[in-house]
Protein backbone atom coordinates (compact mmCIF):
# COMPACT_ATOMS: atom_id res chain seq x y z
CA UNK A 1 0.00 0.00 0.00
CA UNK A 2 2.92 2.47 0.98
CA UNK A 3 4.72 1.78 -2.38
CA UNK A 4 1.34 2.36 -4.29
CA UNK A 5 1.08 5.79 -2.16
CA UNK A 6 4.75 6.25 -2.98
CA UNK A 7 4.58 6.10 -6.75
CA UNK A 8 1.33 7.95 -7.21
CA UNK A 9 3.13 11.11 -5.77
CA UNK A 10 6.21 10.63 -8.06
CA UNK A 11 3.89 10.76 -10.93
CA UNK A 12 1.74 13.47 -9.42
CA UNK A 13 4.87 15.84 -9.08
CA UNK A 14 6.47 14.58 -12.61
CA UNK A 15 3.56 15.70 -14.32
CA UNK A 16 3.59 19.04 -12.71
CA UNK A 17 6.80 19.52 -13.49
CA UNK A 18 6.60 18.82 -17.07
CA UNK A 19 3.56 21.48 -17.40
CA UNK A 20 5.37 23.94 -15.48
CA UNK A 21 8.20 23.06 -18.46
CA UNK A 22 6.02 23.16 -21.05
CA UNK A 23 4.16 26.63 -20.02
CA UNK A 24 8.41 28.02 -19.70
CA UNK A 25 8.92 26.69 -23.09
CA UNK A 26 9.64 29.70 -25.93
CA UNK A 27 6.92 29.87 -28.05
CA UNK A 28 7.46 30.54 -32.22
CA UNK A 29 7.40 34.48 -32.08
CA UNK A 30 5.45 34.08 -28.72
CA UNK A 31 7.98 36.47 -26.95
CA UNK A 32 8.38 38.65 -29.98
CA UNK A 33 4.77 39.21 -29.73
CA UNK A 34 4.52 40.26 -26.35
CA UNK A 35 7.73 42.03 -25.75
CA UNK A 36 7.78 45.65 -26.04
CA UNK A 37 10.40 46.25 -29.07
CA UNK A 38 13.11 48.79 -27.70
CA UNK A 39 12.88 51.95 -29.77
CA UNK A 40 15.70 53.06 -31.52
CA UNK A 41 14.39 55.92 -33.26
CA UNK A 42 12.79 59.32 -31.81
CA UNK A 43 10.81 62.08 -33.99
CA UNK A 44 12.16 65.46 -33.33
CA UNK A 45 9.70 67.75 -32.23
CA UNK A 46 8.76 71.14 -30.60
CA UNK A 47 8.05 71.28 -26.94
CA UNK A 48 8.42 73.23 -23.47
CA UNK A 49 12.17 72.31 -21.71
CA UNK A 50 11.77 73.16 -18.25
CA UNK A 51 15.56 72.94 -15.93
CA UNK A 52 14.39 73.00 -12.44
CA UNK A 53 16.82 72.10 -9.78
CA UNK A 54 15.39 70.30 -6.73
CA UNK A 55 16.78 70.66 -3.22
CA UNK A 56 15.50 69.46 0.46
CA UNK A 57 15.48 71.82 3.00
CA UNK A 58 13.63 72.12 6.84
CA UNK A 59 10.74 73.95 7.94
CA UNK A 60 11.41 76.88 10.20
CA UNK A 61 9.75 79.84 11.87
CA UNK A 62 11.35 83.36 10.39
CA UNK A 63 10.86 84.90 13.85
CA UNK A 64 11.57 82.50 16.90
CA UNK A 65 11.82 83.91 20.19
CA UNK A 66 13.31 82.21 23.70
CA UNK A 67 11.12 84.17 26.35
CA UNK A 68 13.43 84.63 29.63
CA UNK A 69 12.40 86.56 32.18
CA UNK A 70 14.91 90.10 32.94
CA UNK A 71 14.48 89.72 36.35
CA UNK A 72 14.61 86.96 39.32
CA UNK A 73 11.37 85.25 40.91
CA UNK A 74 8.97 82.13 41.13
CA UNK A 75 6.05 81.51 38.36
CA UNK A 76 3.32 82.77 40.04
CA UNK A 77 0.70 82.94 36.63
CA UNK A 78 1.59 80.94 33.56
CA UNK A 79 -2.00 80.77 31.54
CA UNK A 80 -0.74 79.23 28.51
CA UNK A 81 0.58 76.27 27.30
CA UNK A 82 2.61 74.33 24.22
CA UNK A 83 0.68 74.97 20.47
CA UNK A 84 -1.55 77.79 21.95
CA UNK A 85 -2.20 80.97 19.83
CA UNK A 86 -1.14 83.90 21.99
CA UNK A 87 -2.43 87.52 20.78
CA UNK A 88 0.42 90.29 20.90
CA UNK A 89 -0.13 92.23 24.35
CA UNK A 90 -1.53 88.87 25.73
CA UNK A 91 0.06 87.87 29.00
CA UNK A 92 2.96 84.65 28.43
CA UNK A 93 3.36 84.26 32.34
CA UNK A 94 3.81 86.55 35.45
CA UNK A 95 6.47 86.02 38.80
CA UNK A 96 5.90 86.37 41.55
CA UNK A 97 5.75 90.39 42.80
CA UNK A 98 5.40 90.00 46.43
CA UNK A 99 9.13 90.67 47.63
CA UNK A 100 9.57 93.42 45.33
CA UNK A 101 6.39 95.46 46.46
CA UNK A 102 7.97 95.44 49.79
CA UNK A 103 11.04 96.33 48.11
CA UNK A 104 8.73 99.46 46.69
CA UNK A 105 7.15 100.40 50.14
CA UNK A 106 10.91 100.49 51.96
CA UNK A 107 11.82 102.83 48.68
CA UNK A 108 9.39 105.02 49.37
CA UNK A 109 9.92 105.35 53.27
CA UNK A 110 13.89 105.74 52.35
CA UNK A 111 12.91 108.96 50.20
CA UNK A 112 10.61 110.06 52.82
CA UNK A 113 13.17 109.90 55.43
CA UNK A 114 15.72 111.23 52.88
CA UNK A 115 12.84 114.36 52.08
CA UNK A 116 12.73 115.07 55.73
CA UNK A 117 16.76 115.61 56.06
CA UNK A 118 17.56 117.14 52.88
CA UNK A 119 14.80 120.00 53.97
CA UNK A 120 16.52 119.96 57.36
CA UNK A 121 19.84 120.49 55.79
CA UNK A 122 18.73 123.46 53.73
CA UNK A 123 17.28 125.27 56.52
CA UNK A 124 20.80 124.85 58.31
CA UNK A 125 22.64 125.91 55.35
CA UNK A 126 20.72 129.09 54.79
CA UNK A 127 21.01 130.00 57.82
CA UNK A 128 24.37 129.89 58.12
CA UNK A 129 25.08 131.46 54.84
CA UNK A 130 23.02 134.59 56.39
CA UNK A 131 25.10 134.41 59.59
CA UNK A 132 28.23 134.03 57.36
CA UNK A 133 27.35 137.40 55.44
CA UNK A 134 27.36 139.49 58.69
CA UNK A 135 30.51 137.80 59.79
CA UNK A 136 28.52 136.21 63.05
CA UNK A 137 29.94 132.58 61.89
CA UNK A 138 33.25 131.07 60.98
CA UNK A 139 33.86 130.18 57.30
CA UNK A 140 34.42 126.55 58.67
CA UNK A 141 30.92 126.62 60.15
CA UNK A 142 29.77 127.47 56.94
CA UNK A 143 31.53 125.47 54.84
CA UNK A 144 30.26 122.57 57.11
CA UNK A 145 26.17 123.56 56.52
CA UNK A 146 26.73 123.32 52.73
CA UNK A 147 28.41 120.04 52.38
CA UNK A 148 25.28 118.50 55.13
CA UNK A 149 23.24 120.48 52.34
CA UNK A 150 24.58 118.81 49.27
CA UNK A 151 25.18 115.05 50.68
CA UNK A 152 20.91 115.03 51.65
CA UNK A 153 20.61 115.97 48.13
CA UNK A 154 22.58 113.17 46.87
CA UNK A 155 20.61 110.95 49.58
CA UNK A 156 17.60 111.91 48.61
CA UNK A 157 18.31 111.27 44.72
CA UNK A 158 19.64 107.89 45.15
CA UNK A 159 16.34 107.20 47.36
CA UNK A 160 14.57 108.36 44.28
CA UNK A 161 16.43 106.28 42.18
CA UNK A 162 16.25 103.04 43.89
CA UNK A 163 12.40 103.09 43.94
CA UNK A 164 12.27 103.98 40.68
CA UNK A 165 14.34 100.72 39.72
CA UNK A 166 12.12 98.91 42.08
CA UNK A 167 9.19 99.90 40.35
CA UNK A 168 10.74 98.78 36.72
CA UNK A 169 11.50 95.59 38.29
CA UNK A 170 7.76 95.34 39.03
CA UNK A 171 6.53 96.01 35.28
CA UNK A 172 9.46 92.95 34.13
CA UNK A 173 7.31 90.12 36.27
CA UNK A 174 4.52 90.42 33.93
CA UNK A 175 5.50 89.14 30.20
CA UNK A 176 3.21 90.06 27.40
CA UNK A 177 3.45 88.56 23.99
CA UNK A 178 5.45 90.88 21.52
CA UNK A 179 3.62 89.55 18.31
CA UNK A 180 0.78 87.01 17.26
CA UNK A 181 2.46 83.72 17.86
CA UNK A 182 2.26 80.16 18.77
CA UNK A 183 3.66 78.60 22.18
CA UNK A 184 6.23 76.15 20.78
CA UNK A 185 7.72 74.93 23.61
CA UNK A 186 7.31 76.12 27.73
CA UNK A 187 9.77 73.92 30.09
CA UNK A 188 8.55 75.26 32.94
CA UNK A 189 5.80 75.22 35.50
CA UNK A 190 4.09 77.48 38.04
CA UNK A 191 5.78 77.88 41.16
CA UNK A 192 9.23 77.26 39.72
CA UNK A 193 12.55 79.37 40.14
CA UNK A 194 13.62 81.29 37.40
CA UNK A 195 16.65 83.57 37.05
CA UNK A 196 16.88 86.74 35.10
CA UNK A 197 18.41 87.47 31.65
CA UNK A 198 20.96 89.58 33.39
CA UNK A 199 22.77 86.83 35.31
CA UNK A 200 25.67 85.19 34.03
CA UNK A 201 23.75 81.78 32.73
CA UNK A 202 21.59 84.37 30.45
CA UNK A 203 18.50 83.60 32.43
CA UNK A 204 15.81 80.48 32.37
CA UNK A 205 14.17 80.01 29.14
CA UNK A 206 10.52 80.12 29.92
CA UNK A 207 8.59 78.99 26.88
CA UNK A 208 9.84 79.80 23.26
CA UNK A 209 7.63 81.57 20.77
CA UNK A 210 6.96 82.17 16.59
CA UNK A 211 4.45 83.43 14.08
CA UNK A 212 3.70 80.39 12.46
CA UNK A 213 2.00 82.40 9.49
CA UNK A 214 5.60 83.64 8.51
CA UNK A 215 7.66 80.48 7.95
CA UNK A 216 11.04 80.04 5.72
CA UNK A 217 13.32 76.92 4.62
CA UNK A 218 16.66 77.21 5.05
CA UNK A 219 18.50 74.83 2.04
CA UNK A 220 22.35 73.81 0.75
CA UNK A 221 22.62 74.77 -2.69
CA UNK A 222 24.98 72.73 -4.61
CA UNK A 223 27.69 75.56 -6.25
CA UNK A 224 27.03 74.66 -9.79
CA UNK A 225 23.74 75.35 -9.77
CA UNK A 226 23.70 78.54 -7.33
CA UNK A 227 24.56 80.81 -10.52
CA UNK A 228 21.89 80.61 -11.76
CA UNK A 229 19.52 81.77 -9.06
CA UNK A 230 18.55 85.39 -7.92
CA UNK A 231 17.10 86.85 -5.39
CA UNK A 232 13.01 86.94 -5.03
CA UNK A 233 13.11 83.99 -7.46
CA UNK A 234 9.87 82.42 -7.50
CA UNK A 235 10.07 78.42 -6.62
CA UNK A 236 7.49 75.72 -5.81
CA UNK A 237 7.29 74.20 -2.45
CA UNK A 238 6.42 70.23 -1.29
CA UNK A 239 5.80 69.26 1.95
CA UNK A 240 6.62 65.03 2.33
CA UNK A 241 4.15 64.97 4.98
CA UNK A 242 1.40 66.52 3.71
CA UNK A 243 0.27 64.71 0.68
CA UNK A 244 -0.36 66.92 -2.81
CA UNK A 245 0.59 69.62 -1.00
CA UNK A 246 2.37 72.40 -3.23
CA UNK A 247 2.54 75.61 -2.24
CA UNK A 248 5.05 78.91 -3.58
CA UNK A 249 7.83 80.49 -2.41
CA UNK A 250 10.35 82.95 -2.85
CA UNK A 251 14.02 82.87 -3.03
CA UNK A 252 14.76 85.40 0.30
CA UNK A 253 18.34 85.73 0.15
CA UNK A 254 21.22 83.77 -1.29
CA UNK A 255 24.77 83.79 1.24
CA UNK A 256 27.70 85.36 -0.23
CA UNK A 257 29.88 82.50 1.33
CA UNK A 258 30.20 78.65 0.33
CA UNK A 259 30.11 76.60 3.29
CA UNK A 260 30.42 72.35 3.22
CA UNK A 261 27.44 70.23 4.34
CA UNK A 262 27.58 66.65 3.73
CA UNK A 263 31.23 66.89 2.15
CA UNK A 264 28.92 69.21 -0.28
CA UNK A 265 29.89 72.40 -1.30
CA UNK A 266 27.07 74.86 -1.86
CA UNK A 267 25.43 78.01 -0.81
CA UNK A 268 22.92 78.55 2.70
CA UNK A 269 19.44 79.65 0.54
CA UNK A 270 16.53 81.27 2.68
CA UNK A 271 13.28 80.66 1.23
CA UNK A 272 10.18 82.26 2.21
CA UNK A 273 6.67 79.92 2.31
CA UNK A 274 4.28 82.75 0.12
CA UNK A 275 1.27 80.55 1.60
CA UNK A 276 0.08 79.87 5.18
CA UNK A 277 -1.40 76.32 5.62
CA UNK A 278 -2.03 75.58 9.29
CA UNK A 279 -1.08 71.91 8.55
CA UNK A 280 2.21 73.28 7.91
CA UNK A 281 4.59 72.88 11.21
CA UNK A 282 8.15 73.68 11.80
CA UNK A 283 10.66 71.14 11.45
CA UNK A 284 8.97 69.50 8.88
CA UNK A 285 11.02 68.37 5.86
CA UNK A 286 10.36 70.35 2.32
CA UNK A 287 11.75 69.85 -1.35
CA UNK A 288 12.09 73.08 -3.31
CA UNK A 289 11.96 73.10 -6.78
CA UNK A 290 13.73 76.27 -8.33
CA UNK A 291 13.67 76.90 -11.77
CA UNK A 292 16.85 77.88 -13.30
CA UNK A 293 16.71 77.90 -17.14
CA UNK A 294 13.71 77.09 -19.56
CA UNK A 295 13.22 77.23 -23.06
CA UNK A 296 9.46 77.71 -24.41
CA UNK A 297 8.27 75.96 -27.83
CA UNK A 298 12.21 75.01 -28.80
CA UNK A 299 12.81 72.56 -30.92
CA UNK A 300 14.07 69.40 -28.73
CA UNK A 301 16.26 66.41 -29.37
CA UNK A 302 16.16 63.40 -26.98
CA UNK A 303 19.29 63.32 -24.49
CA UNK A 304 19.80 59.62 -25.87
CA UNK A 305 20.02 60.87 -29.25
CA UNK A 306 22.91 63.42 -28.68
CA UNK A 307 26.62 62.36 -29.51
CA UNK A 308 30.07 64.34 -28.54
CA UNK A 309 33.21 63.64 -29.83
CA UNK A 310 36.29 65.38 -29.43
CA UNK A 311 37.81 66.89 -32.37
CA UNK A 312 41.86 66.63 -32.29
CA UNK A 313 42.71 68.11 -35.87
CA UNK A 314 40.30 71.17 -34.71
CA UNK A 315 40.97 71.11 -31.09
CA UNK A 316 37.37 71.24 -29.85
CA UNK A 317 34.47 69.02 -29.16
CA UNK A 318 31.83 68.75 -31.89
CA UNK A 319 27.96 68.02 -30.65
CA UNK A 320 25.82 66.15 -33.57
CA UNK A 321 23.22 63.36 -34.17
CA UNK A 322 22.09 61.06 -36.54
CA UNK A 323 18.92 61.90 -39.14
CA UNK A 324 17.76 58.95 -40.68
CA UNK A 325 18.09 59.07 -44.68
CA UNK A 326 16.50 56.68 -46.13
CA UNK A 327 18.26 53.35 -45.18
CA UNK A 328 21.48 55.36 -43.69
CA UNK A 329 21.59 58.23 -40.96
CA UNK A 330 23.54 61.66 -41.89
CA UNK A 331 25.70 63.31 -39.03
CA UNK A 332 24.17 66.70 -38.49
CA UNK A 333 25.98 69.03 -36.09
CA UNK A 334 23.97 71.26 -33.71
CA UNK A 335 24.12 73.50 -31.34
CA UNK A 336 22.04 72.75 -28.23
CA UNK A 337 20.88 74.99 -24.95
CA UNK A 338 18.62 74.34 -22.15
CA UNK A 339 18.30 70.91 -21.47
CA UNK A 340 16.02 69.14 -18.53
CA UNK A 341 16.25 65.28 -17.73
CA UNK A 342 14.74 63.91 -20.81
CA UNK A 343 14.98 66.59 -23.67
CA UNK A 344 17.42 69.46 -24.75
CA UNK A 345 16.98 72.25 -26.52
CA UNK A 346 18.18 72.44 -30.48
CA UNK A 347 19.61 75.93 -31.12
CA UNK A 348 20.94 75.06 -34.55
CA UNK A 349 21.47 72.18 -37.06
CA UNK A 350 17.50 70.37 -36.66
CA UNK A 351 14.31 72.57 -37.59
CA UNK A 352 12.25 69.86 -36.54
CA UNK A 353 10.27 66.72 -38.02
CA UNK A 354 13.55 64.76 -38.27
CA UNK A 355 13.75 61.39 -37.18
CA UNK A 356 17.16 60.62 -35.65
CA UNK A 357 18.66 57.35 -34.04
CA UNK A 358 19.07 56.75 -30.21
CA UNK A 359 22.34 54.92 -30.56
CA UNK A 360 25.46 55.25 -32.45
CA UNK A 361 24.61 53.61 -36.09
CA UNK A 362 26.89 50.95 -37.87
CA UNK A 363 29.86 52.85 -39.60
CA UNK A 364 28.48 51.21 -43.30
CA UNK A 365 25.35 53.14 -42.00
CA UNK A 366 26.37 56.59 -41.39
CA UNK A 367 26.51 58.88 -44.87
CA UNK A 368 27.31 62.74 -45.07
CA UNK A 369 27.71 64.64 -42.72
CA UNK A 370 26.00 68.31 -42.89
CA UNK A 371 27.10 71.83 -41.09
CA UNK A 372 25.14 73.88 -38.40
CA UNK A 373 23.65 75.59 -41.50
CA UNK A 374 23.04 72.12 -43.21
CA UNK A 375 25.84 72.36 -45.99
CA UNK A 376 27.64 68.94 -46.59
CA UNK A 377 31.13 68.74 -44.78
CA UNK A 378 33.61 66.97 -47.13
CA UNK A 379 35.51 64.96 -46.54
CA UNK A 380 39.77 65.75 -46.02
CA UNK A 381 41.08 63.30 -48.57
CA UNK A 382 44.44 62.02 -46.85
CA UNK A 383 43.01 63.06 -43.78
CA UNK A 384 45.12 61.80 -40.81
CA UNK A 385 43.79 59.59 -38.16
CA UNK A 386 42.86 61.70 -34.61
CA UNK A 387 45.78 59.57 -32.79
CA UNK A 388 47.93 60.73 -35.39
CA UNK A 389 46.82 64.48 -35.65
CA UNK A 390 48.67 65.52 -32.58
CA UNK A 391 51.72 64.57 -33.82
CA UNK A 392 51.38 66.81 -36.99
CA UNK A 393 53.47 69.54 -35.73
CA UNK A 394 53.36 71.69 -39.17
CA UNK A 395 50.24 71.27 -39.72
CA UNK A 396 50.59 70.04 -43.23
CA UNK A 397 47.97 66.83 -42.99
CA UNK A 398 50.53 64.39 -42.75
CA UNK A 399 53.63 63.34 -40.67
CA UNK A 400 57.17 63.95 -41.33
CA UNK A 401 60.07 61.71 -41.17
CA UNK A 402 61.27 63.40 -37.33
CA UNK A 403 56.96 63.49 -36.48
CA UNK A 404 57.26 59.56 -37.21
CA UNK A 405 60.02 58.83 -35.27
CA UNK A 406 58.10 60.84 -31.93
CA UNK A 407 55.12 58.81 -32.63
CA UNK A 408 57.59 55.71 -32.27
CA UNK A 409 59.14 56.86 -29.44
CA UNK A 410 55.84 57.48 -27.39
CA UNK A 411 54.83 53.97 -28.11
CA UNK A 412 57.73 52.14 -27.49
CA UNK A 413 57.36 53.82 -24.08
CA UNK A 414 54.61 51.52 -23.19
CA UNK A 415 55.82 48.41 -24.91
CA UNK A 416 57.88 45.45 -23.24
CA UNK A 417 61.59 44.55 -24.35
CA UNK A 418 60.19 41.49 -26.51
CA UNK A 419 58.05 43.67 -27.98
CA UNK A 420 60.28 46.31 -29.15
CA UNK A 421 62.91 44.41 -30.61
CA UNK A 422 60.23 42.28 -31.91
CA UNK A 423 59.10 45.56 -33.86
CA UNK A 424 62.99 46.77 -34.68
CA UNK A 425 63.89 42.77 -36.34
CA UNK A 426 60.04 43.79 -38.02
CA UNK A 427 61.48 47.51 -39.56
CA UNK A 428 64.63 45.41 -40.64
CA UNK A 429 63.21 43.29 -42.80
CA UNK A 430 61.07 45.93 -44.50
CA UNK A 431 64.14 48.14 -44.46
CA UNK A 432 66.06 44.82 -46.53
CA UNK A 433 68.75 45.19 -43.62
CA UNK A 434 67.99 42.11 -42.43
CA UNK A 435 70.14 38.53 -43.75
CA UNK A 436 69.37 35.60 -45.55
CA UNK A 437 67.21 35.09 -48.63
CA UNK A 438 65.91 38.64 -48.13
CA UNK A 439 69.46 40.16 -47.80
CA UNK A 440 70.61 37.84 -51.06
CA UNK A 441 67.40 39.90 -52.82
CA UNK A 442 68.12 43.09 -52.45
CA UNK A 443 71.85 42.01 -53.73
CA UNK A 444 70.42 40.90 -56.83
CA UNK A 445 67.91 43.72 -57.42
CA UNK A 446 71.25 45.60 -57.57
CA UNK A 447 72.78 43.27 -60.05
CA UNK A 448 70.76 43.95 -62.86
CA UNK A 449 71.15 47.91 -62.41
CA UNK A 450 74.16 48.11 -62.15
CA UNK A 451 74.28 45.86 -65.20
CA UNK A 452 72.06 48.33 -67.27
CA UNK A 453 74.46 51.29 -66.47
CA UNK A 454 77.10 49.52 -67.93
Amino acid sequence: MKNIIIVALLVAVGAFGYIQWQSGVEKPDGNKALSKIRKTTEFIEQRDIDFTVRVAGEISPADKVSVRPEVHGKIAELPVDISDHVAKGDLLFRLDDKDLRIEIETRKKQIDSATLQLEQAKSTHERSEQLFGDDLISKELYENAKTKFELAKNTRDRSQNDYELSLEKLSKTSVVAPFDCTVLTRPVSIGQAVSGSGGQSGGTEVMEIADLGNLIIEAHVNQADVARMSKNQEVTIEIEAIKDLVIDGSVERIAPQATIRNSIKGFATRIRLMTSNSDIIPGMTASINIPVASAKDAVAAPLAAIFTERNEAKQRTETYVYVKNGEAFDKHMVDVGVNDLNYAEVKAGLKGGEEVSLEKPADELVGQTLSLDGETVAKAEGQLDPEDAKYDKDGDGKLSRDERREKMQDAMKNMSPEEINKLRERFRQRSGGGGGPKGGSGGSRGGPRGGGRN
